[in-house]
């Protein structure tokens, strides 16, 4: 798009971005809310701390015995691994983070801004990643920083597009992926 025909400069689109990320993020620096950084920037030394205190006292206790029928059938049954995020049971259905879906729809803050609906992707992510029902702002908050990390590389679209049609999508997603030498 041209300069003549938006009537704006390409220098003064850069700084009404400019001033719109820096808006956000000073909105969200005088807020009494923490952000998701915050929060687990204080969540993750007590987790820490508690999962290191497990292990010296009960590191060297058995949970029990496998059989080859369940190292073969995926190790259905096994008790072999903590997972706090989410428990599938036969009953109830899924939990997340002690939260039966019902619970989530009368706690999460919905897409109309309130309660009782269903719930945002991101207030699921929020509690998923602390353990925490977040409000509604800190949902708001999540959302905006996830929608402005979602712009793609210039590369990556034309890249895509030159790929084999029948290629395997992991495969695509690897030939996207920065390697760790390039970062």
């Amino acid at each position: 798009v041209s300069t003549q025909s938006t009537g704006v400069s390409p220098q003064a689109t850069m700084m009404r971005q400019a001033v719109s990320i820096l808006s956000r993020r000073c909105q969200r620096s005088f807020s009494a809310e923490p952000t998701l950084h915050e929060r687990l920037a204080a969540l993750i030394p007590e987790n820490r701390a508690m999962w290191t205190d497990i292990k010296k006292q009960h590191g060297s206790k058995s949970l029990g015995e496998v059989t080859v029928d369940q190292a073969i059938g995926g190790a259905r049954g096994v008790k072999c691994m903590i997972w706090e995020t989410s428990l599938l049971d036969a009953q109830e259905g899924i939990r997340f983070r002690g939260h039966t879906i019902p619970d989530l729809q009368n706690v999460l803050p919905d897409a109309e801004g309130g309660v009782a609906g269903e719930p945002l992707p991101e207030g699921i992510l929020w509690l998923l990643l602390t353990g925490e029902v977040p409000t509604p702002g800190q949902v708001d908050w999540l959302k905006a920083e996830l929608h402005s990390r979602a712009a793609l590389p210039s590369h990556v679209e034309p890249l895509l597009r030159s790929l084999p049609k029948d290629m395997h999508p992991m495969t695509c997603l690897l030939y996207t992926s920065p390697s760790p030498r390039d970062s």
